[in-house]
């Protein structure tokens, strides 16, 4: 990847910085294309002089994706999104950026989906990233997909969001506790980038699901989070009739496409692409506590915090 040119559409956000870090020290240059660029200033330090770029770009107009991707080695789309405009984005978008790199004749393309992927899902979410692929394939052909688990990091919305309910309720109710899941770490997802993009050859047309070492069911995922928070909560397995209902109304935590993506599980179908990749997974043990210590009552002053140090 040496001074190659490597867009990133929304290299901005929470998996693109990750990404944006592994291709920085691979020795590309990096250019990052956020619908606000200043939202991205943060990653200048990341790289040498001259080795970042940022650009405005949104995958809703053509013009200025076109703009962004022009004179790149390797365009990678990151930009995902829920709610309403899930198909403008997740479809739309992502055929915007496949037609874009082709016509720019980028040597490369990589488009992050997600596990559950499927043109024919109950969820919208699913039907949107499943059709956003076939786009994807339709304008570039060679293109890499990558299908990760639910990622986990220190900016996620997924440990921290249920990390934040187990530390503020003595009662916690547990939609789905059987549902499976194979987290996997941003920072071996932006690995994963920046491997398939150096390796188009090997790689491109290919479609590699990404999943770390734990697979743990949603209640095994709650114990996990209080042990390492040190708290104690009751946690309350929901009845499916009763979770069903709480996503029909209006203002709860889930809504009924959340709730519907709940009801398979989210783990690798086959060989782990982290496997095929040479990237080892990284275990939510390993990293997750060094930021989830901000919910314990005491921080890195408590008890636990100081029986882990020593």
């Amino acid at each position: 990847m040496k001074n190659k040119l490597v867009t990133l559409i929304g290299g901005g956000g929470f998996l693109g910085r990750y990404a944006v870090r592994s291709l920085l020290g691979a020795g590309a240059r990096v250019r990052i294309a956020q619908r606000d660029p200043r939202d991205a200033w943060f990653l200048k330090t990341q790289g040498g002089l001259g080795q970042t770029q940022f650009v405005a770009a949104d995958v809703t107009r053509p013009d200025t994706v076109a703009r962004a991707v022009a004179g790149a080695d390797v365009v990678v789309n990151l930009v995902g999104t829920f709610g309403p405009s899930m198909e403008r984005v997740q479809v739309g978008g992502a055929r915007v950026v496949a037609e874009a790199a082709a016509q720019a004749g980028a040597g490369a393309l990589v488009h992050v989906s997600a596990i559950g992927a499927d043109a024919g899902a109950a969820s919208a979410y699913g039907r949107s990233k499943g059709e956003g692929e076939a786009a994807v394939r339709a304008a570039f052909p060679t293109a890499t997909i990558l299908r990760p688990s639910t990622v986990f990091g220190r900016e996620d919305q997924f440990l921290n969001r249920f990390a934040q309910m187990i530390a503020t309720s003595p009662i916690v109710p547990v939609l789905r506790a059987d549902t499976r899941f194979q987290p996997v770490f941003a920072g071996d997802v932006g690995e994963a980038v920046a491997a398939t993009a150096a390796d188009p050859g090997r790689f491109g047309g290919q479609v590699l699901e990404l999943g770390g070492p734990d697979i743990v069911t949603m209640m095994e995922l709650h114990r996990f989070l209080a042990d390492a928070i040190d708290r104690s909560p009751r946690l309350v397995a929901l009845p499916d009739m009763a979770g069903a209902l709480l996503a029909a109304l209006p203002g709860t935590p889930i809504d009924r496409d959340q709730w519907l993506m709940l009801q398979h599980d989210n783990v690798v179908a086959g060989e782990d692409g982290l496997t095929a990749l040479g990237i080892a997974p990284t275990p939510m043990a390993a990293v997750a506590p060094e930021w989830l210590v901000r919910f314990r009552r005491q921080g890195r002053f408590g008890r636990r915090a100081r029986e882990q140090a020593a």
